[in-house]
């Protein structure tokens, strides 16, 4: 797999496997219905396949691509495809995507090699949908806390791919 990617997560696959969190059920139930068809679903830099399995529960096959190999090791008996591959050049064919997902990864990507590679992969109609988190509010007081330790204590700590996230 060439070019090399700057690999932060492969060491440390086991721990976000068990603490990275789900998403709803309902996300993937409204992306099923948007979807021009069923047929396949791409979750792209799947990590531990947080997507790729509530996908598989509505999509006849899942690919769930990573270029960490640490994190496909981690996915358990997930129904789906496991591709190790870097997002932007994914041996994919041509037009065979319903749903493209990338949940909470677009910031690592090259994005304009990225964007090219999910045109040429969708079928015409064919979704593409990215989500980030946000950080949680749960009190001004503690929030303004939250905000400084982030800010403060942990500036410079963050890969500068971070910086998308951050900007929303």
């Amino acid at each position: 797999m060439a070019p090399q990617f700057p690999d932060h997560f492969s060491a440390a696959a086991p721990a976000y496997a068990r603490f990275r969190p789900t998403y709803p059920g309902a996300l993937f139930t409204w992306l099923a219905t948007i979807s021009p068809g069923h047929s396949c679903a791409w979750d792209c830099a799947t990590g531990s396949g947080q997507a790729a399995g509530p996908l598989a529960q509505r999509f006849k096959t899942v690919i769930a691509s990573d270029a960490s190999l640490g994190q496909l090791r981690m996915m358990g008996r997930r129904p789906v495809h496991r591709l190790a591959a870097l997002a932007e050049v994914a041996p994919i064919r041509a037009a065979t995507v319903d749903l493209v997902t990338i949940a909470q990864a677009l910031h690592w990507f090259d994005l304009p090699r990225f964007y090219a590679d999910v045109r040429r992969c969708l079928v015409p109609g064919g979704i593409l949908a990215v989500w980030t988190y946000a950080r949680c509010l749960i009190r001004p007081e503690i929030d303004t806390l939250l905000q400084e330790f982030h800010d403060g204590t942990l500036a410079g700590c963050w890969p500068p791919e971070r910086a998308l996230v951050e900007s929303g």
